[in-house]
């Protein structure tokens, strides 16, 4: 068998009953982390700019939109705008091996289906949404090099495709023609990344819908190339310099990858949280402020330099400046903590802030492993006193040091309310706690919509 065959065999074999319970707890609770994060981004820049264009392709009487009441697109358009909203503000949950955002893509691709070709019960659901995620992890762990393309979008696309075979229940030759079909549409650069524009969400838009679309293709008869992940040209060698896909093809249905998801605390690129956890712990326990600091240094593995060192400017984007340290760890000094609303103009343009912001750096620790996040120090020197530093070993929201229920649900609301939906929060609790139980998640999930 070739790798999508395998990884095909394992998404459609995947059966809710015998998954262990922390895999059980983890695809509820990102579920509703996730769900929760896309209402927060029915209010986040551009989110209407994208909402507009969709609704010129037709669809009114389709798939619902996370936060928009009565708004219907077809389930290709909804599937776009929802994974939109779910990774507009950089707060959806990542896998920090993979360098990926499994959920933006597969949960927006399973509720447009959902809402479409359902009563799916909520066992099937989340069935399908640990499908996807081993599939987009699996393909993120086996690269040994550099990030290179924007994996959420281009990994994304095939945990999608994965996660809406497994909800349809496609045999085996379909479900790969779907992954052919998926190569056909795979894309997404690092070039909006390095600009910090906002088409960076819109190409894990872009995998959601295609994703759906890629599906309906293969349902329909059209055959697509079957070495879609390890051919000549498939995924694998197209999109990634060096793997080693065999371990990782290995481990599927060994390790849950749903287990080895991380929470964002903050809406900030992941990269940013280690030194922003490490400024605030300074901050509480030693006293640091914006008036005593004179330099803030985090040395960090090259990735984090390459993902969030890059400098504030005048007139920069939210998109860039949630992806600047420089910038971030300004807001936490004077402001205690970073926030959904702390990207609005009047925060990008503060002078106090950018002035701030020019006393504090990333620097490169030289690790050689091109996904680490750990190891990193964090270094404050100050006008008043000795040094402060931090070692930072953990990531917290990793699984290693993971939300607790409350911090979990105070992240829930504040997501909500930013969203205009505080009301729903009640009742998408189900969603946390036992949604397996639900014989329809379209109704289950119906709050978040509105």
């Amino acid at each position: 068998m070739n790798a999508g065959e395998i990884i095909i065999d394992h998404a459609l074999a995947l059966d809710w009953a015998r998954l262990p319970a922390g895999a059980q707890q983890a695809a509820r609770t990102f579920l509703h982390d996730t769900i929760c994060v896309g209402v927060a981004g029915r209010n986040a820049a551009n989110t209407d700019r994208v909402f507009a264009a969709a609704q010129l392709w037709g669809g009114a009487d389709g798939s619902p939109v996370l936060g928009r009441p009565g708004a219907r697109l077809a389930a290709p358009y909804a599937a776009f705008v929802n994974a939109f909203q779910i990774h507009a503000q950089e707060f959806d949950c990542v896998h920090e091996a993979a360098v990926a955002h499994p959920m933006a893509t597969v949960v927006a691709a399973l509720m447009a289906e959902t809402a479409r070709s359902g009563p799916h019960d909520g066992a099937n659901f989340l069935s399908a949404l640990v499908a996807g995620v081993d599939v987009v992890a699996t393909l993120g762990v086996a690269v040994t090099s550099p990030l290179k393309f924007f994996r959420p979008a281009t990994a994304g696309i095939f945990g999608s495709v994965a996660a809406l075979a497994r909800l349809r229940r496609m045999d085996r030759a379909m479900a790969l023609n779907a992954f052919g079909c998926a190569l056909a549409f795979a894309s997404g650069t690092m070039q909006a990344h390095v600009e910090g524009k906002p088409t960076l969400a819109l190409q894990v838009a872009a995998a959601a819908r295609s994703a759906v679309e890629a599906a309906d293709l293969a349902a329909a008869g059209l055959e697509g190339p079957h070495g879609s992940i390890d051919g000549p040209f498939g995924y694998m060698r197209m999109f990634e310099d060096a793997f080693d896909l065999a371990p990782a093809l290995q481990s599927l249905g060994v390790r849950q990858r749903i287990e080895e998801l991380s929470w964002k605390p903050l809406p900030t690129g992941r990269a940013a949280h280690g030194g922003l956890v490490a400024l605030l712990s300074m901050m509480r326990d030693s006293g640091l402020s914006a008036a005593t600091l004179e330099t803030f240094t985090y040395r960090a593995p090259p990735l984090i330099v390459r993902l969030v060192g890059r400098r504030p400017f005048p007139g920069m984007t939210a998109s860039y400046a949630r992806l600047c340290f420089p910038y971030l760890g300004a807001v936490a000094l004077r402001h205690g903590t970073v926030g959904l609303e702390h990207f609005s103009h009047a925060f990008l343009s503060d002078a106090e802030l950018h002035t701030l912001a020019a006393r504090i750096v990333v620097e490169d620790n030289g690790d050689c492993d091109p996904a680490a996040f750990v190891p990193a120090a964090a270094l404050a020197r100050r006008r008043d006193g000795p040094p402060l530093t931090c070692e930072v070993t953990r990531q917290f929201g990793s699984p290693a040091w993971p939300l607790s229920r409350a911090e979990h649900f105070a992240k829930a609301d504040a997501c909500l309310s930013f969203g205009g939906m505080p009301a729903a929060a009640a009742k998408l609790v189900q969603v946390y706690e036992s949604l397996e139980l639900a014989p329809d998640t379209g109704a289950a999930l119906a709050p978040a919509f509105g």
